[in-house]
């Protein structure tokens, strides 16, 4: 996780940002929450190195529970996310500090909190970092389906060892998981019949695109929009 495109654009993070609510414990982990608690549905949204308060992804969690999913989006990151100077002086720490298999041990408490309160299929959608985490658990059956958008270093091996249907979204123009390690992911895949996947590259679009937009650029946007109607599609279609 060495480039730059990790670190670039970083958001304007708000707390108290989205129709939802923060959970101060929630499986161990402060939280934001959205959607109806009657839902026994639910995603996680494993953030990127920008942490739960993005509001780009509050939005996507949002637009999530509006299709009837209760979502959470834990802070993986205990409120330390990464800043332009930590980026620029020590992210070589940061990353020590913030590793994505100490995420995934803290995941599954979520899980397990999830199915106390009713909760009966569980998705979850990784970004970047984040997508790490997810891949950890869908090489499990914690989860019944998974999502990864440009993710950062998720392994050959660890796609090979993936055991719930998978969508892989991947831009054009990526440093960390160039097109062609996508395209790798997806042979490896297609060797797994048993595996239902997706595997898409969005062209035009740089690492990061489906969260670190402008949301006044309308192409931008209307890409990560774009992204976000995949991943959703894919919940709606495996996740009931």
């Amino acid at each position: 996780m060495a480039s730059s495109q990790c670190c670039a654009n970083p958001p304007s993070l708000n707390p108290v940002y989205g129709k939802g609510h923060v959970a101060e414990d929630f499986g161990g982990l402060k939280a934001y929450i959205t959607g109806s608690p009657e839902s026994k549905l639910a995603i996680i949204l494993a953030s990127d190195v920008f942490g739960f308060e993005a509001p780009n992804l509050r939005y996507l969690a949002d637009k999530v529970s509006a299709s009837g999913f209760y979502v959470v989006v834990p802070d993986f990151l205990h409120g330390d996310p990464i800043t332009p100077e930590i980026a620029k002086n020590s992210r070589d720490e940061w990353l020590k500090k913030h590793g994505t298999d100490k995420a995934f041990e803290e995941a599954k408490p979520i899980i397990e909190a999830l199915k106390n309160i009713g909760i009966s299929a569980i998705g979850a959608a990784g970004f970047c970092w984040g997508a790490k985490v997810v891949v950890e658990l869908a090489k499990y059956d914690y989860i019944t389906a998974a999502v990864l958008l440009h993710p950062s270093r998720v392994t050959h091996d660890d796609i090979g060892d993936v055991k719930c249907p998978i969508s892989i979204l991947g831009a054009e123009t990526d440093h960390i998981t160039p097109p062609e390690m996508i395209k790798q992911f997806g042979e490896i895949l297609s060797s797994k019949p048993e595996v239902d996947n997706h595997v898409k590259i969005f062209p035009g679009v740089v690492h990061g695109w489906s969260l670190r937009y402008d949301v006044k650029d309308k192409t931008a946007a209307e890409k990560a929009e774009e992204a976000h109607k995949d991943m959703l599609n894919w919940f709606v279609k495996y996740i009931k």
